[in-house]
């Protein structure tokens, strides 16, 4: 496994797990739809992030979050 912040643009993943100890982070990244099972692309990098899609939304995360999201 590794991290969202170690995918390859364009490429689409399956979530493994999301791992963090922080409850709001944890209900915030659900309620982007991003939970184990669901499948997500990165879009593109940014500096300190990346923009992700998931569904049929497109979100913009830190690294932080990122790195939170194992594929």
């Amino acid at each position: 496994m590794m991290t969202l912040r170690q995918a390859i643009e364009g490429t689409e993943y399956l979530i493994q797990k999301i791992v963090t100890e922080d409850e709001e982070m944890d209900a915030f990244l659900f309620s982007l739809g991003c939970f184990a099972g669901e499948k997500i692309t990165v879009v593109s990098r940014r500096k300190g992030g990346c923009v992700v899609s998931i569904k049929d939304g497109r979100y913009n995360i830190d690294d932080q979050l990122a790195d939170a999201i194992l594929i």
